[in-house]
């Protein structure tokens, strides 16, 4: 059975304070509304830096049929989305998915969620740190290694001021980031060498050419290669699920959440989809556009300052979704003490509140190993957290099935259309894509959710009075 504490609405905050008075789980300070949370949510999508580092990828696989892929993918995270809204509304945690899974599920399957989204948490944001010497590289030649850990410690240092703070700092980022998307989109579009068609001529470059830039054979792009590109066509728009683990900070998190995650989702799709649309219809031919080198594209089409601009921006978006990034990861594990996740001594250090009213310690515990794991392989654990990322979505819409229960039918939420139909189409589809992931990383994940369950069953299951008490707070 579930235990969900709920934190009374006048419970303040207590930003130095070991513990909050009377004994209630801390909160987090409100003071974002939906402009501040789009801000913030949109850098960790980070549009630019998901079409100079991820698309070249699809490129590569499905050559003209990306921008179909994408789009399906878009429309499958709506429903993603929905669900998110709707239990993001209900459940107000900084926790995010487990304390979502946890109040509809379950304790231990919230459990699962929180360690699955902790993978995640720790790999992520260092990975996607070390791409920034790649685009730094017009100016200056860094070590990827050293240029990801200066990212993490810049983004760690940005993470202990006030939300408000970053959501300013961040949309600055984002604007020029957007501004880098725009660019190419209209050189692409000046430059087309075929019609609207080809985005649905579903073709790919083959053989050595394909990698070359140089003219060769072509292949088909069958139905279930798109169907194995979806897996990253997912994870290009995934970022809106940070909207929800910024509720607990959000005003009016019953309204402001749900228009946050479809506002994000809705523009990141944009910004995403009509730059990828405009590369593949400007493209000089199928070979360069399978290479992926976007690049290379947009200094044929302009001159190599517009080439060196573009890969400053994208610079920064790198930075700004570190900044994000630890943000978010912060909470979850913020709010894991506050739910007394841990032993003692750890959930009373991890629950402490800056002066900003920022989670410091937690801050600190997410972005100063990540700066350690830029100078380790991660391709492993970058797998890994491809099986966590499906792992954690298929969870979370199961839980949006059972959302509608008992006291909870009358609750005054969000409520997406369509329900059942939506989460019962998800939980089909990420089945299938966690079925075609590959065995190693399938492996890894397994294990370590073995140990995790092995933990559950041993520590905090016995002490189920006093341990994984997941808290709803007041608003």
């Amino acid at each position: 059975m579930t235990e969900t504490l709920h934190s009374p609405p006048s419970a303040p905050l207590a930003p130095e304070a070991d513990q909050a008075p009377d004994g209630a789980p801390r909160q987090l300070k409100r003071s974002i509304g939906v402009v501040g949370g789009t801000l913030l949510t949109l850098s960790c999508v980070t549009p630019a830096s998901t079409l100079f580092v991820v698309v070249p990828d699809l490129f590569s696989s499905l050559g003209t049929a990306t921008a179909l892929t994408i789009a399906i993918g878009a429309l499958l995270c709506v429903g993603v989305a929905f669900c998110y809204c709707e239990l993001g509304t209900l459940i107000p945690s900084a926790g995010g998915e487990y304390a979502m899974v946890s109040t509809m599920a379950g304790r231990l399957a919230g459990w699962l969620v929180f360690v699955l989204s902790l993978l995640v948490v720790m790999i992520v944001p260092p990975v996607i740190a070390m791409g920034t010497a790649d685009y730094l590289a017009p100016l200056v030649h860094l070590d990827p290694s050293f240029a990801g850990a200066g990212v993490m410690l810049l983004a760690t240092l940005a993470g202990l001021l006030d939300l408000r703070a970053n959501a300013w700092i961040t949309g600055i980022f984002l604007v020029l980031e957007v501004v880098a998307a725009g660019v190419v989109a209209v050189l692409g579009f000046a430059h087309a060498e075929r019609g609207a068609g080809s985005l649905v001529d579903l073709t790919v470059a083959s053989g050595p050419a394909a990698g070359s830039g140089s003219g060769g054979g072509t292949e088909a792009v069958t139905a279930m290669l798109i169907v194995s590109g979806l897996a990253v066509a997912l994870f290009v728009t995934q970022g809106f699920s940070t909207a929800v683990y910024l509720s607990e900070e959000m005003e009016n998190p019953r309204r402001n959440v749900a228009r946050t995650v479809l506002l994000t989702l809705g523009i990141s799709a944009v910004v995403l989809l009509v730059p990828v649309a405009a590369i593949t219809m400007g493209a000089p031919d199928l070979a360069a556009l399978t290479s992926g080198d976007i690049g290379g594209m947009v200094a044929a089409w302009s001159s190599s300052g517009v080439g060196t601009f573009i890969s400053l921006c994208v610079a920064l978006a790198i930075v700004n979704a570190g900044i994000v990034m630890v943000i978010q990861n912060s909470r979850v594990l913020f709010a894991s003490a506050r739910d007394k996740a841990w032993p003692g001594p750890a959930n009373t250090v991890l629950s402490r509140l800056g002066r900003f009213g920022s989670p410091w310690v937690a801050t600190l515990l997410v972005g100063l190993p990540g700066a350690v794991l830029c100078f380790v392989d991660l391709d492993t654990l970058y797998g890994v957290t491809g099986v966590s990322v499906t792992g954690m979505y298929l969870l979370v819409a199961v839980a949006a099935l059972l959302a509608r229960r008992g006291s909870r039918r009358a609750a005054p939420a969000w409520r997406m259309p369509w329900w059942p139909g939506v989460p019962v189409l998800l939980v089909a589809v990420l089945a299938y894509v966690l079925s075609e992931q590959e065995g190693e990383y399938l492996l890894w994940t397994g294990g370590i959710v073995a140990l995790a369950t092995l933990y559950w069953a041993f520590y905090l299951r016995p002490r189920r009075d006093s341990r994984w008490l997941v808290s709803v707070p007041g608003e």
